[in-house]
């Protein structure tokens, strides 16, 4: 009887901490999804700024300044549509992440539908149970 009640209050306690588990995960794995996109990024933006001063340490003379100069539109041009590229894909990211979370809470919110239809007819047993013992208490005085 005793090991039946551990056994219900043990499996009653992670069904309640069940859906924080699986919040905490999701957010951890889009944590680590964003982190590792922006480190990704960081370094793409950081080699490309240190090609960049190679390049201008580099010009000597005045043609040397305007091979540079047309190799910075290019670059910028190129920094623009990364930035555009990246945005987009932390918007995807930001969108897969909340579409997610509504799955989680949609799911969440039927079995909490589950537990209060379960516990709702549940009740009605109980009140007679109750009724029963109470009458019979009554009966033996």
């Amino acid at each position: 009887m005793q090991d039946k009640m551990i056994e219900n209050f043990n499996e009653q306690t992670r069904q309640f901490f069940e859906p924080m588990r699986k919040l905490n995960s999701l957010m951890l794995d889009n944590m680590e999804k964003l982190t590792q996109y922006q480190m990704e990024s960081m370094k793409r933006y950081s080699q490309l700024g240190t090609e960049r001063l190679r390049d201008a340490s580099e010009v000597s003379d005045t043609d040397s300044m305007q091979a540079f100069s047309a190799r910075q539109a290019d670059v910028m041009n190129q920094l623009s549509q990364q930035m555009l590229e990246d945005a987009k894909a932390l918007s995807e990211m930001s969108l897969e992440f909340k579409a997610e979370l509504e799955t989680l809470f949609a799911e969440q919110a039927k079995l909490a539908e589950k537990v209060a239809a379960k516990a709702a007819a549940g009740e009605p047993q109980k009140a007679e149970t109750a009724k029963a013992t109470s009458a019979r208490g009554a009966s033996k005085s």
